[in-house]
């Protein structure tokens, strides 16, 4: 007895209770737990925000370079806009673009170029094209004014969105609407490496396969919008890892792009206005979704698809009811 109430060994323990309810404290109200503001709105981005005229669906960055691409519908309007990343307004282009509606840009040793998914049912539509940064027209995947069969590859039905990997590998998702619901890798010389996905809510299918990423360590993540979850993928065989649901019960994912540490996985949901911040497993088991943060727009804003600066951090949202394209920089 005269051990247990020796003072000597109180204070120890006492000790030891006050630094385990400090490290539980700490966890309560990291960022991890969504108790910390991660992001602000840059109010002086874009300088001249006149220039959005149409539905502005897509943005892609140069981080490279600084330049931010931005995809908008509508007629008579100029289909791919340029800004600087300080929101300067440089240039603009439309040749060969009828509805924009998911863009990226690939930085290699020898130059840039800037690839865009058309959805459009006119001469250009169901396509994904290949732009210098000045718009001039580089390469054409798919058949021009033609929906495709989920049975030829490179023959496109309102294919949603593209990413590019350094060594010029490319994975699309086709299908945002149309009759194609699946995930296509493609080599640098426009090669099927490996396809998959059919209509459906089973293992490895896909309701409107709307966006596509690739982390650092070999996944290939695939918002499943209709479907509400993410899925995703081993990007040399195209093996289904896992998939995420837990955190889309309110509405599915339209949007998936990394912060530029790989800590963290921002996803758009356009009908509650809203964009997740979902912290990324980096090895292992995919699991679920824990979303740690959440930035939630003004209603009618719609975001629909984002893109991430890889060397500032900042995250741009092209909102397609709001008509413009906002800024988040990290705090």
């Amino acid at each position: 007895a005269s051990v247990f109430f020796d003072p000597t060994l109180m204070e120890f323990e006492y000790c030891v209770f006050i630094l385990y309810s400090q490290v539980l404290k700490a966890e309560y109200f990291s960022p991890w737990r969504g108790e910390q503001q991660m992001y602000k709105l840059d109010i002086d981005w874009p300088k001249t925000p006149e220039h959005f005229t149409g539905q502005t669906f897509c943005v892609a960055v140069d981080s490279l370079h600084g330049l931010v691409y931005v995809g908008q519908r509508g007629d008579n309007v100029s289909k791919v806009l340029v800004f600087s990343e300080e929101g300067y307004f440089l240039h603009s282009w439309n040749d060969t673009v009828e509805m924009p509606h998911g863009i990226f840009v690939w930085n290699t040793a020898i130059g840039s170029s800037v690839w865009i998914t058309d959805v459009g049912t006119g001469k250009y539509g169901h396509t994904v094209k290949q732009y210098s940064p000045l718009g001039k027209l580089m390469q054409v995947l798919g058949t021009p004014g033609n929906a495709g069969s989920s049975l030829i590859p490179l023959q496109f039905d309102q294919p949603a969105e593209i990413f590019v990997e350094e060594t010029g590998e490319i994975y699309v998702v086709d299908g945002d609407g149309g009759m194609n619901n699946r995930l296509l890798k493609l080599s640098d010389d426009y090669k099927e490496i490996w396809l998959t996905g059919t209509n459906g809510s089973g293992i490895g299918q896909f309701k409107i396969p709307h966006s596509v990423t690739v982390d650092a360590f070999g996944r290939v993540w695939v918002a499943d919008r209709g479907n509400k979850r993410i899925q995703v993928f081993d990007k040399v065989t195209g093996e289904w890892l896992g998939s995420w649901s837990g955190c889309f019960s309110e509405d599915g994912p339209y949007s998936v792009r990394f912060t530029a540490d790989y800590k963290y996985l921002i996803v758009a949901q356009l009908n509650i206005n809203r964009l997740a911040i979902l912290a990324a497993p980096p090895v292992g088991s995919i699991g679920d979704c824990v979303m740690v943060h959440s930035v939630q727009l003004a209603d009618e804003t719609k975001p629909h698809l984002v893109d991430v600066d890889m060397r500032s951090g900042a995250v741009y949202v092209a909102e397609i009811g709001a008509q413009q394209v906002q800024k988040y920089v990290p705090l």
